[in-house]
């Protein structure tokens, strides 16, 4: 669609939000409202994007860079007419058409947007405009048809009277305008209204003035004319979007246990026969594999799991990569760059930081891996820790393929340990291990009999002990 580019209107300051943020930068379903706008467009094929933007506009900024989109500005919030006006001037000769998009209707489908530019071609109209039948129209301007069904005018609810309230299809505030008739008739537009407002409603009345005609297309789902105008709404429409997304995996062949409380993001995808289990959530650009089992609790974040991996109880991943039949977990926690390879265990209160476990290597309990290379098959204890931070800069620590590391271990970084190589329980390593060496660093083991009995009896008895006699010792 080379010759059609969209106007997305994102200048509205949202009072009813109660925030500091622009409206349209508020989160639905872990994005800001309007980058699901903005989503729309791209994928009703339309490449030319102009963000029109108000205050707070740095705010926004990164979604309009994120969809490689052209920015205009309202300064001052004289209506959608005026906004429409500012996003005319920014897009390219170029577009022959124009959709108008609202930057607080997140809800609303690339389908939908087809048919608002396939309606308006085929009737060779000045625009179509995208309506919804709503069982309360409240807040809503009201449309108006002429007898054979294409749009008189268009009420805003402030300047209607009651008959006009009666009405329950609404405009959405999304059309599509050939771009002739759109740069002909915005300059003509005016502000006599209650809210002395340019209103992008009035072209109505322009078309029918210069004998062309404007066709509503009904919205076969009514949430797709919903703007968001307060915490109440904002919730409800991410619900939609939730619960839209869960559906499409579960016809997808992903068994989610309890959709009700599996929590999705729209840019996820999970791979069929995977198992979701309650309250999982899954955020930003994750994917998982085929045959994944994602247990309770597990919270996923912009992170790769491959087909057959296993995420026990409570497991967090961000920006991490988990390989084919890796088992983590329960409570473990993978922080960015963490890649874990096949068949590798993670256990229980585990923390992986930037460092790579080899296949088949293990680190079962209570251990934190940082800015480490761990080889195949190897082994870190119970309690073990890589020292990588002296308090200036991080250094790196090398386990090599087979290594036995025992529990309570600490390696001060910067160290390389050789392949084979076995490090004793509680040893400090301050240098290089060889190959297949053993590292101990313990003090040799000191008893000194019947010491308690001497020097600190009272223990004893406060432990419920008789204090033994010199008979009794033998």
């Amino acid at each position: 669609m080379s010759e059609i580019s969209a106007i997305i209107l994102a200048a509205g300051q949202g009072k009813r939000m109660k925030s500091s943020l622009p409206k349209v930068a508020h989160a639905v379903a872990g994005k800001p409202m309007v980058w699901h706008v903005a989503r729309a467009a791209r994928e009703a094929g339309i490449s030319e994007i102009v963000f029109v933007l108000g205050q707070g506009r740095e705010k926004v900024l990164g979604t309009a860079e994120e969809f490689g989109g052209k920015v205009a500005f309202q300064d001052r919030q004289l209506g959608t007419g005026d906004a429409a006006r500012c996003g005319l001037s920014t897009l390219s000769a170029k577009a022959k058409e124009v959709v108008v998009l609202c930057g607080d209707a997140p809800l609303i489908s690339p389908r939908t947007i087809r048919a608002l530019i396939t309606t308006r071609r085929r009737r060779k109209a000045a625009a179509s405009v995208l309506t919804g039948i709503l069982p309360d129209p409240s807040g809503y301007g009201r449309v108006v048809r002429n007898a054979d069904g294409t749009v008189a005018r268009i009420v805003e609810e402030r300047d209607g009277g009651p008959e006009i309230r009666k009405i329950r299809e609404v405009n959405s505030g999304t059309y599509v305008f050939d771009r002739k008739f759109l740069r002909r008739n915005l300059p003509r537009l005016t502000d006599v209204n209650v809210q002395r407002e340019f209103y992008l409603t009035d072209l109505v009345v322009q078309a029918l003035q210069e004998g062309k005609i404007i066709v509503p297309v009904v919205a076969k789902n009514p949430d797709e004319v919903r703007g968001i105008n307060s915490r109440k709404e904002l919730a409800e429409a991410g619900e939609v979007l939730r619960r839209a997304k869960i559906d499409a995996l579960l016809d997808a062949g992903v068994t989610v246990v309890a959709p009700e409380w599996a929590y999705i993001e729209p840019e996820v995808s999970v791979g069929a026969d995977s198992l979701i289990e309650p309250g999982v959530v899954l955020l930003g650009k994750t994917r998982i594999g085929k045959g994944v089992r994602i247990q309770t609790g597990c919270v996923v974040e912009s992170s790769r799991v491959d087909d057959g991996a296993q995420l026990k109880p409570y497991s967090m991943l961000t920006d991490s990569h988990v390989r084919r039949g890796a088992i983590l977990g329960p409570f473990a926690h993978l922080r960015p760059e963490a890649d874990i390879g096949e068949d590798a265990r993670i256990g229980n209160f585990v923390e992986v930081k930037k460092s790579r476990i080899g296949k088949g290597s293990k680190a079962n309990h209570l251990a934190y891996i940082g800015d480490s290379l761990v080889g195949r098959k190897a082994n870190i204890g119970a309690g073990t820790i890589t020292c990588n931070y002296d308090g200036l800069a991080k250094h790196k620590t090398v386990i090599g393929d087979g290594v036995f590391v025992g529990s309570d271990t600490q390696f001060i970084a910067p160290v390389t340990i050789g392949k084979g190589a076995i490090i004793g329980a509680g040893t400090t390593v301050t240098g290089d291990v060889p190959p297949y060496a053993l590292a101990l660093s313990r003090a040799e083991q000191v008893v000194i009999a019947d010491w308690v009995i001497r020097k600190m009896p009272e223990l004893l008895r406060k432990g419920g002990l008789k204090v033994p006699s010199g008979k009794e010792k033998k």
